[in-house]
């Protein structure tokens, strides 16, 4: 299901949950190019200042997009932007519940901003941000 401009209302809220894999990392690598040490070694990432291995940032935002394309709005979305502000560390195990909540609706543009948030299994919030989409017509 998805939903149109008409259907959203501030306040509105969904969420998707994923714990973090060894294998995630290492699909990201592959995918994105992105091999920083920091991700990758269990050596760099102890002498690191998190004080082990790390998830790539921009890989965890990506839960965001899961539920902006799959939920609220959903199927059939546009991203249209994105800001973030990286928190807190993501460790390998990490379960993390990624929250958009509808802030706003400009409904000549049919464009809606939401405010993303992703949070740890300890309540941490690890990224902050705010998406602009267009969301489907139907």
């Amino acid at each position: 299901m998805s939903y149109s401009i008409d259907q959203l209302v501030v306040g509105q809220h969904a969420h998707f949950e994923k714990t973090i894999s060894e294998s995630d990392i290492q699909m990201f690598c592959g995918i994105s190019g992105d091999i920083n040490p920091v991700h990758v070694s269990k050596l760099a990432g102890e002498n690191s200042i998190f004080g082990d291995r790390v998830a790539h940032g921009i890989m965890v935002s990506g839960l965001t997009s899961a539920v902006l394309g799959m939920q609220l709005p959903g199927p059939g979305t546009i991203y249209l932007g994105q800001e973030l502000k990286f928190t807190a560390p993501v460790f390998i195990g990490d379960t993390i519940r990624a929250e958009v909540e509808v802030v706003e609706i400009i409904k000549e543009k049919n464009i809606v901003k939401l405010a993303t948030r992703s949070i740890n299994q300890n309540n941490k919030i690890v990224i902050q941000g705010q998406a602009t989409v267009m969301p489907p017509k139907h």
